[in-house]
């Protein structure tokens, strides 16, 4: 049961679309998944249709407070597919955790719990490297890299990259990439076309061979609550995010059903 965290500290690259459909789409062949919502935007939250204004129970309270995290965890409307939201008050856990004991394990302490009655843990991350971040470094197995097929796509790049060595170092020897995921790919883009060239060539081995395109069904589909598998399942984004699907669980040594025509029923 991998634990992957979605972290870049570059904003607007892809980490919460990833996340979510790539958790849909998951949970759409069979798999139990849990999203973790450690971002105080709250947009994984909101991408699920869930209103985080009425919450009373979030990941805030058992990152800050301890509390249990099973009894944090929402179903969603996606069979197999559960939610640990972020709640408005997750805005707070940063300054909340400066003070706590063994503030970085946090997370990892959480999910102990719970991880083994899920075939993934994926952890949306906010756009920075923060403690809240730092909790999903220490708590995943490996990291997915959202890398927006733009201009500076490598920019921040190397800093994430320190930081992992430095968690891998103190806190968790097992951490590493499990790829880079290029995203808001326009096919009619000579400089994406030379982005996902760059982005090979300094990481081999290391990218996925799936790319999310740019796609307006994608940018789309938070607005309604709904994961791209769910409102547009024929669109180029959600055939991508099928395909993304497939590949980590053939890297993952998992048995592959076919997502062909793939609706996940709301």
């Amino acid at each position: 049961m991998p634990v992957y965290a979605f972290a870049n500290q570059k904003g607007g690259v892809g980490k919460t679309t990833s996340a979510v459909n790539l958790a849909a789409y998951l949970a759409a062949v069979g798999r139990s998944v849990l999203l973790v919502d450690l971002d105080p935007q709250g947009n994984a939250t909101a991408s699920l249709g869930i209103d985080r204004s009425v919450l009373r129970r979030s990941i805030h309270e058992a990152l800050v407070d301890g509390a249990p995290l099973a009894e944090r965890i929402l179903p969603t409307r996606w069979e197999g597919l559960h939610l640990a939201p972020a709640a408005l008050d997750l805005a707070g856990a940063e300054v909340g955790l400066v003070s706590a004991p063994e503030r970085e394990f946090r997370l990892r302490r959480a999910l102990e719990e719970i991880r083994s009655a899920y075939a993934y843990v994926l952890i949306d991350c906010p756009p920075s490297l923060g403690l809240l971040t730092l909790n999903a470094l220490v708590a995943a197995d490996a990291l997915i890299v959202p890398v927006q097929c733009e201009y500076l796509a490598l920019e921040g790049l190397s800093r994430l990259l320190q930081t992992m060595t430095r968690v891998r170092q103190r806190f968790n020897a097992r951490l590493h990439v499990r790829g880079f995921l290029l995203t808001m790919f326009d096919a009619r883009s000579r400089l994406a076309q030379q982005v996902v060239e760059e982005v090979r060539h300094h990481f081999p081995g290391r990218v996925f061979r799936t790319v999310i395109p740019r796609s307006v069904r994608l940018a789309e589909a938070p607005s309604y609550g709904l994961p791209i598998v769910a409102y547009a399942p024929n669109s180029s984004g959600a055939l991508a995010y099928a395909a993304l699907a497939q590949e980590l669980l053939q890297g993952d040594g998992l048995l592959v059903p076919s997502l062909e025509g793939g609706a996940h029923g709301a």
